[in-house]
C-alpha cells in the first residue's frame, strides 16, 4: 500500500506540473498575439508614412518640374 501511495503522490505531483505548465502556455499565446497585434499596427502604420512620403516625393517632382518649364518659358538660367 505505501508503494501505491507514493505512486500516487508523483503523479499528483506531475499533474499538478503539467496544469501549471498548461496554464502557462495560454498564458504565452496571449501575449504573443498581443505582441503579433502591435507588430502589425506598427506595419501597418510604417506602410502609411512610407506612402505619405511616397506622395510628398511626387508633389515635389511635379513642382521641380514645373519650375523648369517656367525657367525655360522665361529663359531663366542657373549660371
Amino acid at each position: 500500500m505505501g508503494h501505491d501511495n507514493l505512486m500516487l503522490g508523483h503523479l499528483r505531483h506531475i499533474r499538478g506540473r503539467v496544469d501549471q505548465i498548461s496554464e502557462d502556455v495560454v498564458e504565452l499565446k496571449h501575449r504573443l498575439a498581443s505582441v503579433e497585434r502591435g507588430q502589425a499596427k506598427g506595419l501597418r502604420e510604417y506602410a502609411g508614412l512610407y506612402s505619405d512620403q511616397a506622395r510628398q516625393q511626387s508633389s515635389i517632382d511635379r513642382l521641380v518640374e514645373r519650375i523648369q518649364r517656367i525657367e525655360r518659358c522665361l529663359e531663366i538660367t542657373d549660371e
